[in-house]
């Protein structure tokens, strides 16, 4: 028989479903616990204010992401761990999806958590010229340090937008879809077409065609 989760996790995960739905402005600790409920004081013993309990999603958030942007320990990198690191990510993105819809106001509204996303972005950003350095030393791209630092930083921009120009574009935004995820990583490898190496350009062609999605069905 399954345990119920705790009123903490059941919390948690109320509160993301609220913001995620309705947005993080319109959902107050009141609403998350008369979505659960539970009385506000009960909420209140576990998270002192909406804040916190904001603070806690983002940790989750956070060591997910920080958890599979790493480089292979033991083995040259290959064209499957393009569509690997961007689809983990991009689900990451959605299944947070609140994060990135209201991140200037959250961050606004929350000195240390700006700092927490900075420190973030910082090792995201790191990471991802290393995982770019190791494509590059597996024969896959071509590029120079300076290219890999132009590339990395226009592959976030895309990516930490993603989700938010789903959400303002689509008349019925619903439920992030295989086609949608897959439009948002070809747009990243988009980027990377000039740096192809030769002996890895018909793999890559392969997997374009393989996450191509028509922009009609995306907007």
């Amino acid at each position: 028989m399954a345990i119920p989760p705790k009123t903490r996790e059941r919390i948690l995960q109320a509160s993301l479903e609220l913001f995620n739905a309705q947005g993080e402005r319109s959902v107050s600790t009141n609403h998350i616990a008369a979505h659960l409920g539970i009385s506000p004081g009960n909420l209140y013993y576990h998270f002192r204010n909406k804040q916190a309990i904001i603070a806690e999603l983002f940790g989750q958030y956070e060591r997910h992401v920080d958890g599979f942007l790493r480089l292979p320990p033991d083995r040259p990198m290959t064209i499957d761990d393009k569509t690997f690191y961007l689809e983990a990510l991009l689900a990451a993105m959605w299944h947070y999806r609140f994060l990135h819809r209201d991140l200037e106001h959250l961050l606004d509204s929350d000195a240390e958590l700006a700092e927490r996303y900075r420190l973030f972005a910082q090792r995201c950003l790191q990471a991802a010229q290393g995982i770019y350095q190791g494509f590059v030393e597996a024969g896959i791209l071509l590029m120079t340090p300076a290219q890999i630092e132009a590339l990395t930083l226009n592959a976030w921009i895309i990516m930490t937008s993603w989700v938010r120009f789903l959400c303002t574009t689509r008349s019925q935004p619903g439920e992030l879809s295989e086609a949608l995820l897959r439009r948002g990583i070809y747009q990243v490898l988009a980027l990377e077409g000039g740096y192809i190496a030769p002996q890895a350009q018909a793999a890559v062609d392969a997997l374009y065609l393989k996450l191509h999605v028509p922009l009609e069905q995306v907007i």
